[in-house]
Order: C-alpha cells, then structure tokens, then sequence
C-alpha cells in the first residue's frame, strides 16, 4: 500500500460533517489538524432504559447457571447493565457466575470494562469487530463454546442486529437478547440540523460516520425539515465516510451509498485518511455527474496487487526491497542496517550534543533530516524511521526517561496483576502524532525508490521493558509474572499486541512501506516457554498488520526459536548473528525471505575481511529470492563509516556480479 503525500493539511480547508456526538471535540480537532473545517453535529444521545425486565431475567437466569456464554458488544453498554444488576444482586455473585462461563468481548471498550470488574474473557473479538468476526470466533476459536444446545446473551446496543441474529440463532439453542440503553436524538438539535442544512445546500460534499446509527437520526431531523428527499440526493454527490462493515451495512440499508472506508476502524485513521483521498473522491463524482464512485482502500493479505500507475509508485513497487519482501528475483540484494542513523556519525552525535533524546524523536523535522541523510550517506536501498521502541509506552500510561549511561527507565514498573487493569487504550494518531508527521516529512524528502520502514518492539519485549522498568539481564520480574500469573501475563500480551497493531497501522497510512517488529529479549526464552506465552500474541499483532504490507520479524538470541517465529508470521524472518543463514533458511523453508545477519564487531574489522565475510553470508544465500542483507543487530557506537559504506558497497557490487 502507497500512500499520498498529502501531508497533513490534506482537507485543504474543505468543510467537512460529522455526526459523532460523545467525542465531537476530538473529531473537529481531527478534522482542523488535516487541514479541515469542522462541522460537526452530534446526532445521538444515549438513554438507559429505567424499566428494564429483560436485564433482569438475564441476571436471574445467571445465576441459575442457565447461560453458557455472554457477549458483550459495548464498554458503555457493560457499565450501564453491570450497574442495573447492582440494584439487585451482589457484585461478587454477578462477577462469579460471569467468571464460569464464556465471555466474549467485542473489541478494546468492552474489555476494558470487564477487567474493571475483573472478569475473565474467554475471546476478544478481533477487527474490524463486526458481527461477522464474532461469528468465526463462537465458529473456529478453540476456547469458545460447544454451540449446538447452549444458550447466548448479547448485551446490545441501541438497536438489535437482525442479520446478527438470525445467524446466532441457527447455531444455538436460544439467543437471549439484554438491551441495556437506546439512542435518542440530542437534546439540543441545532448544531444536526446545520449540518444537514450544509449537505444539502451543498456547501459541503463530505461526511464521515461514525455510527450506522447517526444516519436514522440525521434522516429523521432531516424530514421534520422537509428535507430528507434533497438530503439523500446531496449525499450521492457527496463524499461518504464510513468507520467500518457496520456501520456502511446500515447506511445502505437507509439509501445511502458509502465511498470510502478507512484500513482501521477507527477515528483517527477515518479522518486521516479520508484526508489522503479526499481530493480524488471529489474529482471522481464530479467526473461521474454525481453516480456514486465506490473506492477500496484496503488490499487482499495474499493478493500482491499492483498499485495504480504513476512514476513514484511504480519506482517503490519495483526497488530492490520490496522485490525482495516479495521473493521475487533483484538485480542485486538489497541492503540496509539497523541502526543506519546513529551514535556512530557524526553529524549525530553533534546533534545529540544539543537535543535529548526523547526531544529528537518528538521533533519531525529532525527526525526526518536524521533519518534521510544517514541512508543518502550510506548508500541504503531502505531507510528506517528514527523512533524509540518505548514512545508507546507512555500513551499506554507509563512515563518514559532515558538516563545518561543507564538507558530508558520506565515508571511505574508493572509487577501485580491488578497493574494490569490500569494500562490505557492508545490512540495512536492522536498520542503519537509527533511521530506521523515524521512519517508523511520522511516519505516526502526521501527517493522515490527508496522504500521507508515503519518499527515497533514486539509484544513480549515491550511487556519486557513495562515490568523491568528499563533493561535487564534476567529478566526475574518479567518471568515470574508469566509463571505465576498466566491469566494477567495473557490479558497484558493481548493488551500490547491490539495496541502496537493500532501503532504499525498508522504508520502504514501515514506513509511507510514496510514494518519490521523487534523481539529484542525473547530470545532469553525456550522453545516452549515462546509457544505458550509469546507466538499467539505475535500473531496475533502480525495478523492485525494492514494487509499488502511486507512484515520483518526479528529478534536476538533465537536460534532455537526459529520455527516458531514463522509460525507466528512475517514475510521476512530476521536472523541475528549465532546461526548460520544457510542452515536457518534450511529450517524456514522456501515459503519465507531471510533478513541478515553480519556480526556488527565485523564492522570494526579492516576492509578486506569485512568484504569476505559479506560474500560468505551472499554465497549462503545463494542467489534465493527473498535475501535482505543486515546486520544480525544495530551498528555499535565508533563504529567507523567507512567501513558501513564499503559493506553496502561490497554487497552491491558482490551480489550484481553473481546474478
């Protein structure tokens, strides 16, 4: 997937509607920082059903250990039934009968809810967290219920899903349906009534949605004006927005043709990009007269498409790396280093000299000059955006220091099961703009064949680092949580790996080309210990990847980890040091590329061995599409560049004589 350089003012002070009504100030926020005018409408209010006898015959039958699984599909949803319970059962018998059966949560806002009352999930549905990813989950999870003869609670919300429905109810015995709230128009309606005024005036032509929802409400202020029939017609001329499957299933269902989906189903992707495409979609039913002009954005996980025709996109489709992550032959193979921009230059070290750390990797301009100027001086086929492993620790509520000569420290280190409870959801977008804007710069002053690396430490390093409180040698604390605690360890891992997933994505669509993830400690695990506690969630967060996208999985210290690191995923497996390419690609098979693996100590060696064992790690590859030539870690500090710029070099000149 290539993104747009459209940068963040990409709206170009375009009027834009919005109906969310709970987070209206941040989705006008959104809107002003691409570049947008903000007009939002919230169009629903939320109102718990007083008088609830379904909730409670739920509670009742509960009890009786008459239920065998609940699904809950909204954090608000959860608080609202679990609070009208508390009228009249005690909490701890509602949280136990809840904790012997299956709980299935639809997505991060439920579960949050449910940890808070610590009761265990069972399943948590993965994205975009329609119906239909409930129904393979209840199908195909091995730790969800036998389906045939049991009964299932949903907890719903706001209006029932018929589709939904009918579906559950031709694989159980009974579906018992608990709803705990409806939606109403809000209370003051002016500000939807503007903005339906403005759609159908024409005087703007764009509208996300957030909420399938919002179109009955929108449709129903919209006919007590007189206006619903001019309304439609204005949104079939008109950009439509939709956050997800949902959501444009139900617009359709109200006449309304849906242009764009985001490639995450969420806020700050919608807007983002929606941003990026705005201007195409605009010109496009133009072109059409007004007949809807339905556009994908997403790309098919196996199907290696193409991208639409253009001298830029054509150049980073056909360099040397991405030919590489996608095993197809190279003219020579492609090169570059972790670490490329670092303590070893100069240019670096005097700039460090001036800006802490942390304030370089929050600067986007210097982090694109960093970034840009090490792969131009060293002659790299990729560069890799400056970033730290740990920024995302401190949307996810954790301070972050890094203390000269100690490295990063992390406060408060998460030692109980209940520190667990307490992690924040991320949003991405919004906490770590900083690094986005980076992105968009980088992408910008970059060569149009010079494909640009997104990064993020894998679950199990960063749940490392969070419990450590920094680095560390052996890893007591991160140990005996695992082993003492497999329910929290699980709820942590699931945490990590839904939040980096959210990280990567943005990074996709801010405008990198491909992602690599950093097992940085795992390898002070063994074989087994990784395939309990650390290959699910891997996967998980691979699997969660913004399809098309080549994924590098690498780690340190896993020789014997190997198989099961493709067993968790990546089109390319990264290879430290200790093993021998040869003998891991053995083990890999040929379904899969190899990234590596040049001790970095090699670096400090003279000029002709540094070249020798280059062509010793070639001559393993021998020739397979899907070699990367790296380091089997980052590039040490004193490091001479001229040695770094003789390998690349050497590896250039080495591998195009061979082809």
């Amino acid at each position: 997937m290539v993104p747009t350089a459209t940068g963040p003012q990409g709206l170009k002070g375009l009027e834009v509607a919005a109906f969310e009504s709970r987070r209206a100030r941040e989705m006008a926020s959104l809107i002003t920082r691409h570049g947008g005018v903000p007009l939002v409408g919230p169009s629903m209010r939320e109102i718990p059903l007083e008088e609830n006898p379904a909730a409670f015959d739920f509670a009742a039958r509960l009890l009786k250990g008459e239920i065998g699984a609940v699904i809950f599909m909204t954090g608000v949803g959860a608080r609202t039934l679990f609070e009208a319970l508390e009228t009249r059962h005690e909490r701890r018998k509602i949280v136990a009968a809840l904790s012997k059966i299956t709980i299935v949560a639809r997505g991060p806002k439920p579960v949050r809810i449910l940890r808070e009352y610590k009761i265990p999930i069972t399943i948590t549905v993965p994205e975009p967290n329609t119906w239909r990813e409930i129904l393979q989950e209840l199908d195909e999870n091995p730790r969800g219920p036998t389906l045939e003869g049991s009964r299932i609670a949903i907890q719903e919300y706001g209006v029932s899903h018929k589709a939904f429905l009918q579906e559950l109810e031709g694989r159980v015995k009974e579906v018992i349906q608990v709803p705990v709230y409806r939606w109403g128009l809000p209370e003051d309606t002016a500000p939807l009534r503007k903005t339906v005024e403005a759609l159908t005036e024409g005087r703007t032509r764009i509208a996300l949605f957030t909420n399938g929802a919002q179109s009955d409400h929108m449709l129903q202020v919209a006919a007590k004006l007189g206006l619903r029939g001019r309304l439609l017609e204005a949104l079939r001329r008109s950009v439509v927005c939709s956050i997800g499957p949902t959501c444009t299933e139900m617009l359709g269902n109200n006449g309304i043709s849906v242009d764009f989906e985001p490639s995450h189903p969420k806020m700050g992707v919608l807007v983002s990009e929606c941003a990026q495409k705005v201007e195409g979609l605009l010109r496009a039913k133009s072109a059409a007269d007004g007949a809807p002009v339905r556009v994908e954005v997403s790309e098919s996980a196996t199907a290696q498409t193409k991208p639409s025709p253009s001298t830029w996109e054509d150049a980073l489709w056909n360099s040397r790396f991405m030919r590489a992550c996608r095993r197809e032959p190279v003219d020579a193979t492609p090169v570059w280093l972790m670490r490329q921009a670092g303590r070893y230059m100069k240019d670096y070290c005097d700039l460090r000299s001036k800006v802490p750390f942390l304030n370089l990797c929050k600067s986007p301009e210097l982090v694109s000059e960093v970034t840009v100027t090490a792969q131009q001086r060293l002659g790299a086929d990729a560069a890799i955006i400056f970033a730290d492993l740990l920024l995302i620790v401190e949307p996810l509520g954790y301070e972050l220091e890094y203390d000269k000569g100690e490295g990063p420290v992390v406060r408060p280190a998460l030692r109980q099961a209940s520190d667990v409870d307490r992690m924040q959801e991320v949003t991405p977008e919004e906490s770590l703009a900083y690094l986005y804007d980076a992105i968009r710069q980088t992408r910008s002053a970059l060569a149009p064949d010079i494909p640009l690396l997104g990064f993020c430490g894998a679950p199990f390093t960063l749940a490392s680092y969070i419990i450590e409180g920094g680095a560390s040698k052996n890893y007591v604390h991160t140990k005996s949580l695992m082993y003492r605690d497999p329910g929290a360890w699980h709820t942590l891992m699931d945490h990590l790996s839904r939040s980096l997933a959210g990280y990567l994505n943005a990074q996709i669509t801010a405008g990198v080309q491909a992602v690599q993830i950093f097992d940085t400690w795992v390898g002070c695990l063994g074989p087994a210990d990784y395939r309990e506690f650390v290959l699910p969630h891997t996967r998980t967060l691979i699997q969660q990847i913004t399809p098309g996208t080549p994924v590098i999985h690498f780690g340190t210290g896993t020789g014997d980890l190997l198989e099961g690191m493709k067993e968790a995923g990546g089109d390319i497996i990264g290879l430290d040091f200790r093993v021998e390419l040869d003998d891991a690609w053995k083990r890999l098979g040929s379904d899969v590329g190899i990234q590596g693996n040049l001790d970095p100590l090699v670096l400090f060696a003279e000029g002709d061995y540094v070249r020798e064992r280059a062509e010793k790690i070639l001559k393993q590859a021998g020739g397979r599409p899907g070699h990367i030539f790296n380091l089997g870690h980052g590039i040490l500090p004193q490091t001479p560049v001229d040695h770094v710029i003789a390998l690349i070099d050497a590896v250039h000149e080495i591998s195009s004589r061979k082809k």
